[in-house]
């Protein structure tokens, strides 16, 4: 972990994309404790004020503080990117492994069905599963994991390939150990690293595609505070009053750049060839 920490230090993207990722958790964990205003409360007198002392980003058109809703916002458009990428994780990782461990007819079988799904664009299909479920920020999440698994499931069966043949694997099946024991202990503690990368990547591309269905009106729905649902209810004032758009846009064109820099980085940790340049 020294050497990783080191290694990020040293690596100026990595460093970029975790002050960012900082600053971003800092805004939404420690803002809303010492804001004065709330998400939802209206103050139609001052709707669309261009930024002051008291409204640093301004109000939108019922008058709440952008800023306000950018804070609260970023907790729910982070705490779902990281729910989505959690259970896209279990369920892709469960199955790829077990995919390229036991092989056979049940590879078969769930190779197939991870083809299929990515056959069709990811966004495309969370729009068609969220419409299908019907818009709710749950069923947006559900939707973009289905979406997101796939990609473990891909991994992770290439790990478990690469893994299952090592001596020690073939030991342990030799002694007669339980299947999953092996797929725990051996396949996926030695197979984290490239997991770990998809992960970090994985959580930009669920904040962006989540952002994207509640701009759709298929996630969040008001008055919920949601970077996505934001854009799309304040887009028609982009002209007259900028901000109020522009604002949750480039919170999360920060949130997904951060992730994509730190999971670059991570890339390169994990690659001996790479890190040794680096060094």
């Amino acid at each position: 972990m020294r050497e990783l920490l080191i290694f990020l230090r040293r690596n100026k993207l990595a460093v970029v994309g975790l002050a960012i990722l900082v600053a971003l958790v800092g805004l939404i964990t420690i803002g809303p404790l010492v804001s004065p205003y709330t998400p939802t409360k209206l103050d139609i007198l001052h709707k669309l004020d261009a930024p002051t002392f008291a409204h640093w980003l301004g109000t939108d058109a019922f008058g709440r503080d952008v800023l306000t809703r950018i804070m609260y916002g970023g907790r729910a458009t982070l705490t779902i990117g990281v729910g989505v990428v959690a259970i896209a994780f279990v369920i892709g990782v469960f199955f790829g492994m077990l995919a390229g461990f036991v092989g056979g007819w049940p590879d078969s079988i769930i190779m197939r069905i991870v083809d299929a799904i990515l056959a069709f664009p990811a966004l495309v299909l969370a729009i068609a599963l969220a419409a299908a479920f019907g818009p709710s920020l749950q069923n947006a999440m559900l939707a973009v994991a289905i979406t997101l698994a796939p990609q473990f499931a891909r991994v992770a069966r290439s790990q478990a390939l690469s893994i299952s043949v090592k001596p020690y694997v073939e030991a342990a099946v030799s002694l007669g150990l339980p299947t999953h024991r092996i797929l725990l202990r051996y396949i996926f503690v030695n197979g984290l690293g490239p997991l770990l990368v998809q992960s970090t990547l994985a959580l930009g591309s669920a904040i962006l595609q989540t952002a994207s269905l509640g701009f759709l009106g298929l996630g969040a729905q008001p008055p919920l505070a949601e970077w996505g649902a934001d854009v799309s209810a304040n887009l028609q004032f982009v002209r007259s009053a900028a901000w109020v758009a522009l604002a949750p846009g480039m919170a999360i064109l920060l949130a997904v750049l951060s992730f994509n820099l730190i999971g670059d980085s991570l890339a390169d940790w994990f690659n001996p060839r790479r890190r040794n340049e680096l060094d």
